[in-house]
């Protein structure tokens, strides 16, 4: 069968193939410690599979509408009035299965062949592709570890063009761990408005916050900047719900209604019964999150704690998600038993995975080379094997 040219050019999703690579070293018969995928442990609060349980027995099992069912959307209004003071109505909200499926419907409605869109490096590894199946062009403006990984207002103003339909920012980010000082956000936000450049907020670890970080919905700062936001989140991360496949987006009205055509023609609806299952989570008890938060913090202290003690690794000490991003450029050149020299973070990554059998990702499918990529969604038992193996590891070289 003949292939489409924007097909044959995609790459399968990194953290996908570096979890497919753990997997086929597990199914040798070696103990993999594996920190690849940016999943939560935690099993679905019960009150949330309840409600799942009960919309099946009221026979809540048929299509519903395209965009989600009532309830669900008054739900995502009320949260976010409840968390952060903003006021939308029903008609903008549009669920979708899952966040990423909620940027593609953004990306494909917004966006076209000669079209731009700005995306900070380092970031979540299907932005760039699901802009270019658009034919659209990701312009990639690197941040530092310096800098906490953020784009200041002078990158994003010196970024644009005419051509600039959009910019792509993720709060907090998917793989650094960081969080946007609410400053600097407020800063892009008044860029953003003197040049009329609309930002798709992609916030599914907005949830995830540590110490004494503030989490600012882009969209929170003013109705000028809420009129040029595209927020997009989910239940996945904040109520260990990634199965379930329940994203959002929250928009203008205009877009909302292209989205709906869109999402109307691309997949029927979202899941059902996740969608009452989401209500239950929106509308429940929210102590889970409080409780999910304060054991991701302990992992974060002692992930952080174990790498400063590691001899030449560098990092920014991750302030949400759960992740860890450190620097290992300066093991690149040096030789480990058998030969082995990495030269870059892939093959850093290949040879801690085959030869410390530790699964990571490497920071080249991030836009960020000499950098990976550990998830601490695990739990310490785990994380504590894991690192005592990466520390023999990195001795084991020259």
């Amino acid at each position: 069968m003949r292939l489409s040219s924007a097909v044959k050019s995609l790459k399968p999703s990194a953290t996908i193939a570096a979890a497919a690579k753990a997997k086929e070293l597990k199914a040798t018969g070696v103990h993999v410690h594996e920190f690849t995928l940016g999943e939560p442990d935690f099993p679905t609060p019960a009150h949330i599979c309840d409600a799942a349980k009960a919309a099946m027995d009221a026979g809540h099992t048929h299509y519903t509408a395209a965009t989600g069912i009532p309830e669900l959307k008054k739900a995502i209004c009320a949260a976010y009035k409840r968390d952060y003071g903003l006021h939308y109505e029903p008609a903008q909200v549009i669920v979708t299965n899952g966040a990423k499926h909620a940027i593609h419907n953004v990306l494909a409605s917004m966006c076209g062949p000669g079209d731009e869109v700005i995306i900070p490096t380092p970031y979540w590894v299907s932005y760039s592709a699901l802009v270019e199946l658009t034919g659209a062009t990701p312009v990639l403006v690197p941040t530092s570890q310096e800098s906490g990984f953020c784009l200041s207002p002078e990158q994003f103003e010196e970024a644009i063009t005419d051509r600039t339909r959009l910019l792509m920012l993720n709060n907090p980010c998917n793989p650094t761990g960081m969080a946007y000082p609410v400053g600097t956000l407020e800063a892009l936000a008044r860029v953003a408005v003197e040049r009329n450049i609309p930002v798709l907020s992609d916030e599914i670890y907005e949830k995830l916050i540590y110490g004494d970080t503030q989490f600012r919905s882009f969209a929170s700062f003013g109705e000028d900047v809420k009129a040029l936001t595209i927020t997009v989140s989910g239940v996945s991360k904040a109520y260990a719900m990634t199965g379930w496949r329940i994203g959002w987006t929250i928009a203008p009205n205009d877009l909302t209604k292209g989205m709906s055509n869109l999402q109307s023609q691309q997949t029927s609806n979202p899941c059902s019964i996740s969608q009452y299952a989401a209500v239950a989570a929106l509308d429940g008890p929210q102590a889970c999150i409080t409780e999910m938060v304060a054991e991701f913090a302990k992992r974060r202290d002692y992930v952080v704690k174990r790498l400063r003690a590691m001899p030449d690794l560098s990092f920014a000490d991750p302030s949400g998600a759960f992740y860890a991003f450190f620097d290992v450029t300066k093991y690149f050149g040096r030789t480990w038993p058998g030969g082995k020299v990495p030269k870059n973070s892939t093959e850093f990554c290949d040879l801690l995975l085959s030869e410390g059998h530790v699964a990571t990702v490497s920071g080249d499918d991030f836009g960020a080379p000499g950098y990976v990529r550990l998830s601490f969604a695990t739990s310490i038992k785990t994380l504590e094997a894991g690192l005592n193996a990466l520390e023999e590891f990195l001795r084991k070289a020259k």
